[in-house]
């Protein structure tokens, strides 16, 4: 995975994983990979992984089986969506809306 430096590592991890639940990768109350294979597989250290694992948890996306791993949480594609959709609204809309703005885009212009 080629990561960028605008965001932090372990949240572009977070977004690839949630990526997948969307999909349909990674279904409701499927096992996620562990911390030690999702590391290896992105060449990246599993402090890091286990990081995007406690934000996932926060977010209630995924859950911790004690001695079994994390599994998708039962209502993950719905948060997922939500949370997405909030981010969209606060943090890219008005960044569209002021380029639109500058460059003389009307909104029925880009609906057509």
């Amino acid at each position: 995975m080629e990561f960028r430096k605008q965001k932090p590592i372990y949240l572009q991890i977070a977004d690839r994983l949630m990526e997948q639940v969307l999909a349909g990768e990674l279904k409701e109350e499927d096992r996620v990979p562990s911390v030690r294979d999702v590391a290896e597989a992105m060449g990246v250290n599993p402090n890091t992984v286990m990081r995007t694992f406690e934000y996932l948890q926060g977010a209630e996306i995924i859950y911790n089986r004690r001695g079994v791993g994390y599994f998708v949480s039962p209502d993950a594609q719905q948060k997922i969506l939500e949370k997405q959709r909030r981010e969209f609204i606060e943090d890219d809309l008005p960044i569209i809306k002021q380029k639109m703005r500058m460059l003389g885009i009307d909104l029925r212009e880009l609906l057509d």
